[in-house]
């Protein structure tokens, strides 16, 4: 796993190394490695598919602009998460994202990939737990929200997390506990309100 570890980081500086050079396909690598994890994050902050795209976009300008200043310390995963976060926070501010369904290009609800071995029952229970969590999620605050996507949903170490959000270990925990705490809550008050209709 160590090695592993090592070769991946490696790979990282080779290619800030061969960005600094004017080596274009190494953004362009970078890009591709991460453009997806990006999206995916920004999108859980914002709560909107066309909001995501421009801050997914505007990430890369400056993980582009500043990848030649990256200096190893960390891995380019967690340098790339850490500037998305920043990004989304400051362009976001701090308000919430909206609270419904994620919608895609068209207006209509996010369709999700179906799984052959899930019959149309399974499956549309499967999106319903999905969009209740995502409306959870949306209420969270900020704090807790980016603890919990890093953490559940981008399967990001404790470490990296920390190093992402800039805080200790101990404060990570606290957020991740406190964070899954409110999203019970928030999908049990759901699961009220829908039984009372």
């Amino acid at each position: 796993m160590a090695a592993a570890t090592a070769t991946a980081h490696q790979r990282d500086l080779d290619l800030v190394e061969r960005h600094r050079y004017g080596d274009r396909e190494a953004f362009a690598e970078v890009y591709r490695d991460y453009e997806q994890t990006v999206f995916n994050l920004a999108l859980r902050m914002a709560g909107d598919p066309f909001d995501a795209a421009d801050l997914t976009q505007e990430v890369f300008l400056r993980v582009y602009r500043h990848l030649g200043k990256f200096r190893g310390r960390s891995s380019l995963k967690t340098w790339i998460f850490r500037v998305a976060l920043n990004h989304c926070r400051s362009r976001l501010g701090r308000r919430r994202p909206p609270d419904q369904p994620l919608t895609g290009p068209d207006g209509e609800e996010e369709r999700q990939i179906a799984d052959p071995q899930r019959g149309p029952e399974e499956r549309a229970m499967a999106g319903d737990a999905a969009r209740r969590v995502e409306r959870a999620l949306a209420l969270l605050p900020l704090e807790f929200r980016e603890a919990v996507v890093l953490r559940d949903l981008e399967d990001m170490a404790y470490d990296e997390i920390a190093e992402v959000l800039g805080v200790r270990i101990g404060t990570v925990r606290s957020r991740i506990a406190r964070g899954r705490q409110r999203l019970r809550d928030a999908l049990l008050e759901d699961e009220v309100l829908e039984e009372e209709k």
